[in-house]
This record gives C-alpha cells, sequence and structure tokens, in this order.
C-alpha cells in the first residue's frame, strides 16, 4: 500500500485565485510578498501502476488546457525552491467532511482503477518574497483556518479520516452533587444551561434515582438550548422603564406570546395557515396553492468557518422548507460583515479578519443555492465595525406546495426513516454552542460544530421527498437541524414516544461513540414518520434519486425517548420532563429612554452637496453589490420576473423581488423584501423595530404588492440578554415589531431569534453586535403584469414625494460619512403611512406608476439618484426648505418617489386626495441629475459620475 501526491498547478499567467489571494495580502499588510502561486493537492492510499497514475492525473484532476499536473510516491525527495520561497502546505482535519474526496474514490472506481483505497485533498501555496515567519502569519490569516484546516511550512504528511472501530462507550455522569459541581458539569461539557436549569435535572435525576448517561445529558442540554427553545423570548421579565427621576415596573410573560404571536392572532387573517407551528410560515397563494418561508440564522458557525458557516446555513433553511413538503422555489440571503479594512493590530485575538469572513460567507452562500438550482433572489449586505467578531449570516427560502399536503403527526407503530447523508462528528453541539458567547478558544474548543455541506446529496432529498409527499408515503416529516437525529426524532416524538437503535445509523467512518452519533448535527438528513407497508414503495424512490434510506426504530405511545446502543439502552427519558420540564426564566430587563422626541430643526452646513452625495453613495452599505449579487444565480427556474438589479443595464437596486411561482393561478405572484438598519438600533430599539417592519413593507408596497396580503418574519439577532439593558433594547424591540405588525394589519408568520451574538477578548473587553433586527416580508400580487421597478423611465415625466416627510438625521448615513451630526432621535412611523400604501397600490393598479423607490439609507438625494443609475436618465428636482441638508440626506420612514406621466398626473394628485403628496422634479433625457433649493443651484452630477461613486468595491471599506 503506498501514498500518491499529486499536485495541479493553474497554466494561466494571471490566474484568478493568486491575483485574489495576492490582493487580501496585500490589504492585510504584507507589502514583502511578490507573488502567490496556489496549487491543489489530491492525496491517494492505495495501489496504483504508473498508467493508472497518469489516468487520474489526466482524466480525473486537471483541465489540460488550464492546468499541469505532477504525481510522486510519498515520501519524494524535497522540492528545490528559488531563494526567498516558501512551500505552505494545507489540509482539513480528519472528520473535516472532505467532499472531493469522496468524489475521488467513487470516479476512480468508475473509471476501472480499483486501487484507490481512500483519497483527501489539500491546497499548496508558493510564497515569494517572505521568510518562513511571514509565512507562517500568512497561513494563520489568509491561507489556513485552524477550525477545520491544519497546516505547515514544507511538504505535510496527508491525513485520511480515522477508522478506529465503533464502541458503545457510554460515561455515566451524577448529577446528584451540589451547586456548585453542577455548574462545573455544565461549563465542562458546554451545556450552556443555567443553575436553575441544572438543579431540574438534579430533581429528575432524584425522581428516577439514578445517573444519567453522556446520551441523556446531551440531549437535555441540546433540547433545552437558547438556540432550540429559545428560553429568553419565553423567559418571565421584569422590566424597569426608567425616563429621568421616574421609574415604573412592570411583568412580561414571554415576549413571543405577547408580541410577536399576540400580534398575529390579533390580526387574525384567514390567509395564514400556518404560524409559528412548523418548520417554517405557511401563507395561502392562490386557493390551490401555498406559500412556506423561513429564515435562519447561522452565526456562530460562519465567525469561525465561514464557508462552512454560511454553506450550510443555506442548506438548513432549505430543509426547513422541505420539512413542510413544499419545494424550494427562492432563496435569500442578507449579510452582516465588519469593517473590510480594518488593520490586524485593530483585530481582536482568535478572530478572524472581516474580508475573509466576507469571501467565504459569500462562497458558501454561492456554492449551496446555485448547486441547488434555487434561484438566491433578495438579500442586502452591511458593514459595522461591530461586527468584527461576530457576523451575521440570515438564509432564508421560500417554497410552495399544492395546498393540504403537507403531513405532521407521526402514528403509533410508524418507522422511523431517515434519509439522505450519513452521520460524522462534523456537527457536534451546535445548538449549545450557538447558544454561547464566543471568546479566544472558540474556533478551536468548538471546531467540531461547524459542518460542511454538501448540495447534490440534499438536492436527491428535494427529488425523494416531493413524489412522496404526492404518494402520500409519510405522516410526518422534518429536518436534522441543531442536535441531529436527537433534535428531528424527539420533537417528533414529543407527543407519543420513540424507541431508536443507533447501530442501524449510517456512519460517515467508524469510530463514533452513542452520544456523538445521537447528537451530530451532519448536514442533508430528513427524518420520516412511515407506515410499515410504505417503506417498499419509498425504498424505490431513494434508489431511484441515489439517495440513502434507514431505518432507525419505531414511533411508540409509552411517553418516553429510549435510544439502544448494541442492545443496551443508552438513553430512556420522559418526554414530559424533556420537552416541558424546562423551568421558565426569571429575568431582568431595564428600558432608558435617551432619545430625543420629536425632530430638533438644527441645521447642518454642507460645504459641497454633490461631493456629500458622492460620497454617500460609495459608502459600502449603500453602493452596489453586484459584485456578489452576480454570483448568484437568480434566474434558474424561470420564475423571477423582477431581479435584484434591474433597469436599462441591469444595475439598478430593485426594492424588492417578484416571482411567478412554479404551478400558480394566473397572474399570481409573490414579492419578496427585507427591512434592516442597526444604525437605528443602537438608538432606539422600538423605533428601530416599527422603521424596518416599515421598510419590510414599503419595499413590497413599491413593486406592487397588495398592502393587504403582506405577512412578515423576525430575526433577532442581539447580544448577552443577561444584561439587563441588553435585554431592555430586546424587550423594545419585541414591542416595536408588535405595533408595527398591527399598524400595517401585516401578521408575523415564522421567526427566530439568535442571542448572545458577542466576543470576550483576551484584555477582558466584550464584543457585542449592535441589536438587529432582520424582518423579512412576502406578499402577494394579484397581477403581476402590473408590476413596477424602480429606475426612471421616459423624460418629461414628472416625479413625486408621497408619503409623510419628516427627516431626521439620528442613524442616518450622512452622521456616518460627515462625522458629528446632531442626534435628534430616529425616523418614526407615521399613522398615515398604511392610507399612503393603500393609495400607492391602486395608484399602480391603475397605470398611473411609471416608477417607484422607497427613501431609506442617504435620504431623498441617494434614492433619487438611484433611480437616474437604474434608467441611466436625468433628474431635476426643484426643493423649496430651509434646511437643505435635512432635506436631501436626513432619513424618514414611509416615503417613495414616484414617476408618473404627465398625462396621468392631474389624476395620479387627485387619487391622493389629503394624503402627503408633493411633486419634486422632472425627468430629463439629458444624463445629469441637477437639484435646486429654493430655485438656487445645489447639486449638479452628470449621471456617470453617479453610476462610479455607485459601483465602488465593497471591500474598500
Amino acid at each position: 500500500m503506498h501514498l500518491y501526491r499529486f499536485v495541479v498547478s493553474p497554466t494561466l499567467q494571471d490566474n484568478p485565485r493568486a491575483v485574489h489571494l495576492l490582493s487580501d495580502a496585500r490589504a492585510l499588510g504584507f507589502d514583502n510578498l511578490i507573488r502567490i502561486e496556489p496549487q491543489d493537492l489530491y492525496f491517494i492510499e492505495g495501489q496504483l501502476s504508473e498508467k493508472e497514475c497518469q489516468q487520474l492525473a489526466l482524466n480525473l484532476f486537471t483541465d489540460p488546457v488550464t492546468q499541469a499536473v505532477s504525481w510522486s510516491i510519498i515520501p519524494a525527495s524535497p522540492l528545490d525552491l528559488e531563494p526567498d520561497t516558501v512551500m505552505v502546505e494545507v489540509t482539513l482535519r480528519p472528520g473535516v467532511t472532505d467532499l472531493v474526496a469522496d468524489e475521488i474514490v467513487r470516479a476512480a472506481h468508475e473509471l476501472g482503477i480499483s486501487g484507490v483505497r481512500r483519497a483527501s485533498t489539500g491546497f499548496r501555496y508558493l510564497l515569494y518574497g517572505v521568510n518562513a515567519e511571514t509565512a507562517h502569519c500568512l497561513a494563520s490569516r489568509l491561507l489556513a483556518n485552524t477550525v477545520i484546516h491544519r497546516w505547515t511550512v514544507g511538504e505535510i504528511d496527508p491525513s485520511f479520516p480515522s477508522e478506529t472501530e465503533s464502541r458503545g462507550v457510554v460515561e455515566r455522569l451524577c448529577l446528584r452533587v451540589d451547586d456548585e459541581q453542577l455548574m462545573a458539569i455544565s461549563r465542562q461539557r458546554r451545556a450552556a444551561l443555567d443553575l436553575t436549569e441544572m438543579q431540574a435535572i438534579r430533581a429528575y435525576c432524584e425522581r428516577e434515582d439514578r445517573d444519567l448517561t453522556d446520551v441523556e445529558f446531551e440531549t437535555i442540554a441540546q433540547t433545552w438550548s437558547e438556540h432550540c427553545v429559545h428560553k429568553t423570548f419565553k423567559a418571565r421579565i421584569q422590566v424597569t422603564r426608567e425616563q429621568g427621576d421616574e421609574k415604573r415596573v412592570e411583568e412580561i410573560d414571554s415576549l413571543f406570546k405577547t408580541y410577536i404571536k399576540g400580534a398575529t392572532e390579533k390580526i387574525n387573517v384567514p390567509w395564514v395557515l400556518s404560524a409559528f407551528v412548523d418548520n417554517a410560515g405557511i401563507i395561502d397563494l392562490d386557493g390551490e396553492n401555498e406559500i412556506s418561508f423561513k429564515v435562519e440564522t447561522h452565526n456562530h458557525p460562519s465567525a469561525v468557518e465561514p464557508f462552512g458557516g454560511a454553506n450550510t446555513g443555506v442548506g438548513g433553511v432549505i430543509r426547513d422548507v422541505l420539512g413542510v413538503s413544499h419545494k424550494p422555489i427562492a432563496n435569500t440571503d442578507v449579510l452582516c460583515f465588519g469593517l473590510q479594512n480594518l488593520s490586524l493590530d485593530e483585530l481582536p485575538a482568535g478572530v478572524l479578519h472581516p474580508r475573509r469572513i466576507f469571501s467565504g460567507v459569500v462562497s458558501g452562500v454561492q456554492d449551496y443555492g446555485n448547486k441547488m438550482g434555487i434561484p438566491t433572489i433578495n438579500g442586502a449586505i452591511l458593514f459595522d465595525r461591530n461586527y468584527v467578531a461576530n457576523p451575521l449570516v440570515f438564509c432564508g427560502t421560500i417554497g410552495i406546495s399544492p395546498k393540504g399536503l403537507h403531513k405532521r403527526e407521526p402514528q403509533k407503530g410508524d418507522r422511523i426513516i431517515v434519509l439522505g447523508g450519513r452521520t460524522g462528528r462534523d456537527g457536534l453541539r451546535g445548538a449549545t454552542f450557538s447558544s454561547m458567547t464566543m471568546d479566544t478558544q472558540t474556533g478551536s474548543v468548538a471546531g467540531s460544530s461547524v459542518q460542511i455541506g454538501n448540495p447534490v446529496v440534499e438536492k436527491g432529498l428535494v427529488d425523494v421527498v416531493l413524489p412522496a409527499r404526492n404518494q402520500h408515503l409519510y405522516h410526518a416529516i422534518t429536518d436534522c437541524g441543531a442536535g441531529g437525529l436527537s433534535s428531528a426524532v424527539g420533537e417528533m416524538a414529543s407527543c407519543l414516544g420513540a424507541d431508536v437503535d443507533l447501530k442501524h445509523v449510517r456512519l460517515k467512518y467508524s469510530g463514533l461513540v452513542p452520544w456523538e452519533i445521537w447528537l451530530s448535527e451532519a448536514q442533508e438528513r430528513m427524518v420520516m414518520a412511515v407506515p410499515p407497508v410504505n417503506l417498499p414503495k419509498l425504498q424505490e424512490l431513494c434508489d431511484t434519486y441515489n439517495v440513502e434510506l434507514t431505518d432507525i426504530g419505531e414511533f411508540t405511545d409509552s411517553g418516553r425517548l429510549i435510544v439502544r446502543y448494541d442492545g443496551k439502552v443508552v438513553l430512556d427519558l420522559e418526554n414530559d420532563f424533556l420537552y416541558r420540564g424546562i423551568p421558565q426564566r426569571q429575568l431582568k430587563a431595564v428600558v432608558s429612554y435617551h432619545f430625543v422626541e420629536g425632530p430638533v430643526r438644527q441645521r447642518v452646513r454642507i460645504n459641497d452637496y454633490s461631493q456629500t452625495l458622492l460620497a454617500l453613495l460609495a459608502h459600502p452599505n449603500i453602493a452596489s453589490k453586484a459584485s456578489v449579487i452576480r454570483l448568484y444565480d437568480h434566474e434558474v427556474q424561470g420564475g423571477t420576473a423582477i431581479k435584484p438589479l434591474t433597469g436599462v443595464q441591469n444595475d439598478g437596486p430593485s426594492d424588492a423581488c417578484l416571482l411567478k411561482p412554479p404551478g400558480a393561478k394566473d397572474r399570481i405572484g409573490i414579492v419578496v423584501a427585507n427591512g434592516i438598519n442597526p444604525e437605528y438600533g443602537k438608538r432606539d430599539a422600538y423605533r428601530m423595530a416599527m422603521a424596518v417592519v416599515d421598510e419590510a413593507v414599503r419595499n413590497l408596497v413599491a413593486v406592487g404588492a397588495d398592502p393587504q396580503r403582506i405577512a412578515l418574519l423576525d430575526n433577532f439577532c442581539w447580544g448577552d440578554p443577561l444584561c439587563p439593558e441588553t435585554l431592555g433594547s430586546l424587550v423594545e424591540a419585541a414591542r416595536g415589531c408588535h405595533d408595527a405588525a398591527l399598524l400595517f394589519q401585516a401578521p408575523f408568520i415564522s421567526g427566530k431569534d439568535s442571542l448572545n451574538n458577542e466576543h470576550l477578548g483576551v484584555d477582558g473587553r466584550r464584543y457585542s453586535i449592535p441589536p438587529t433586527l432582520l424582518i423579512s416580508s412576502i406578499g402577494v400580487m394579484k397581477d403581476i403584469t402590473r408590476a413596477v421597478t424602480m429606475d426612471l423611465k421616459t423624460a418629461e415625466n414628472w416625479l413625486y414625494l408621497v408619503g409623510d416627510f419628516q427627516p431626521v438625521f439620528g442613524g442616518s448615513h450622512l452622521a456616518l460619512v460627515a462625522g458629528s451630526l446632531p442626534e435628534d432621535g430616529i425616523p418614526s412611523v407615521s399613522k398615515k403611512t398604511p392610507a399612503v400604501y393603500s393609495a400607492l397600490h391602486q395608484a399602480i393598479l391603475a397605470g398611473f406608476v411609471r416608477a417607484a423607490h422607497d427613501l431609506s439609507e442617504g435620504g431623498l438625494a441617494v434614492a433619487a439618484a438611484e433611480m437616474c443609475i437604474g434608467g441611466r436618465l436625468g433628474l431635476s428636482l426643484n426643493l423649496e426648505t430651509e434646511d437643505p441638508a435635512r432635506t436631501l440626506f436626513g432619513e424618514t420612514t414611509g416615503c417613495l418617489l414616484v414617476e408618473v406621466g404627465a398625462e396621468d398626473a392631474r389624476a395620479f394628485e387627485l387619487h391622493f386626495g389629503n394624503l402627503p403628496l408633493k411633486k419634486i422634479g422632472i425627468i430629463r433625457q439629458e444624463p445629469l441629475f441637477t437639484v435646486s433649493v429654493n430655485n438656487k443651484p445645489c447639486i449638479s452630477l452628470p449621471v456617470s459620475a453617479l453610476v462610479s461613486a455607485w459601483n465602488t468595491p465593497l471591500q474598500s471599506s
């Protein structure tokens, strides 16, 4: 048996990967690096002839047009490198999924090369102009991630997945100990359980008069984790509201029931078919079909391994939609990163540089969605210094199904069927990991919490589940997400019981102990409750699509969750305790009112309005995201009517995406958008929540969605909820969601919270994200031919400002560009806004509206400039104001710019009646953007200058 090393080198002079790596290295301060040459490594364990080596090298590993290959038997003679050149080699750690290696073994056997036993992959980097010390630093900062990689200067010894004998080793934990010892156990096993919860587990052990196995304790920790059970949102919270010398105390029994679910129940519309019950929210589309929508976060995993974290975030939310028996038809992604130009000196210890996180996350989203054949249709990208240690990765999926096909109740005697990927160590304790504050040791300690996705396997799951649904082959279905089989099987059996044998679970490699098999969050797995009589038909479907099916047990009526390994019981827990025995948290929150009530009309002096506008357009939060958007396939499946970019050159920023779902009746479509603004969250969580709900609704209305058929999803990303001030802002945000939902009569149908988004530095400093609320919105449009886009259409048409225009500077992007400004509070949402949106919708249906675009970051001037960019037409604005800076660059809610044909102007104005409406400009054929204030010139810029600023690279921030 030999080890073979294959080295594949690019032959192109300007290799894109080399250019990108060199650019990143220079941005990180490695100025001495002259050149970098990346190469791919393939390692084979087996017995190969020279001819077989050549066959693998030329037919499997290389493209002869762009690549060259060499190979040798390990060990080989050392390479003769040029002076001032260092070689670094990188491979995956044992246990990390190596998708390419699996395909190498399969493909080699298909080629008739039976001597390939195992394979692994890696990378080689030739670094020119640096010494070994600099190479070590480059490897740790840029070329490798110690969470999933091992690396060395020189040639690395290949590693393969361990194949130790599987042993049913079960550890017994005595929890009948004092409080101090209880908490030591929680910390040692990274359970993220507090003392009250550990005491409840101790009481259960005393009641049953026994110790727990490690399988049982890990199951309880996962089931009771913040990530899975959302105990902060279900807590009883004592809220102290402070304003000046006044204090008022109130008690809230569950933020979720009071504010989120409570709003949906008060709105109570019949077209909401499922809210907060299933893996995804479900609404009626057209009486015959239903639409599902779910948005998840994958923040902690993406912080330690950006590609894998984002990759599996997308895969997981696709399975959420598959878990309600729907076909995935669209993805969304909203990403929040630290500043890209951060120096290494400013980077907290143990944290990846934001540039690495950005490129890894974007690539991870691209890889999964594109390979699944699902369009990525909507999203946002934000940058803020406070996301440096904790990026936010929001992944969403939309699905469709004929009404009434989703089954959700397992029956006694149903078989517990696992479909899809195999189980490995990748993905252990992910639920508890995501419930904890990160620190400098998180990457090394929690590396096994990160998984690597395999979209090819998940595509097979989609191909099996949909016909199985149509043939009514199962009684219930769910995905293996956080907690793996423990969560999936346990939750399905929570009102019945289950008996599982782990020896039947298929493994990626041997050597896993029972708790690892049961808790592993390995990807691409679904669990079904299948009547025994239907198993042959399901097996036939799985054989057709090359999907593995495993029968691991049955659902019972015992009221207990029982798990065996090799004939021995390793878990036997009472369902009532496991799923209904967690103590309700008792928390304290403090709300302090610091914002300024009402706009303070303090004027701001700006020397050059044109340059200020260009600076705003170039700000990374406002600038074009085309470099990322174009990596994602937003056309696949053929239903995307309004895309993320629009206009005459397809580079204007769409307010929302319009999709014609497959199988939908007549001209019915769905519109998808979002609202998010952490700058507001830093100042006033209540008004921030109101504002982002308004933005999510406003973006839908701008395209043509019916404001009476809009549903919302909430995703809260916050810091440590045990800090009273932090929890206070969370309380206020939830209250804002409730009030905004009622104002717009837009129910919440799904949501998720991700707390403890903090990093504890070696110096004791806590790096916490700004309070961040993402509102995703989905609306129904009865006739997609009436839709409008944001780009200017025709010269000599009029431009109107609609909505209650009350611009302020608090939380504005002008403050980010210009420095300190008067802090006059953040925008509030006017009670007139729903009526404005309703009137605009009717105007769109009447055909009055040629284009519409919402006012958001950067204010009126930025919105108008973006319309010019989209249409490549000029625009002349004539404004009457005593405060030009506030009017042009202040930010407001509830407002849009609307293009109306000259022939429809009178009818449009009459249609709006007494609602706030003002004619402010006219579209010009000459591509020149001008603004006059009180009949005096203020801004004059060619549209080409707007486009140039707008296209500023994102990673220059």
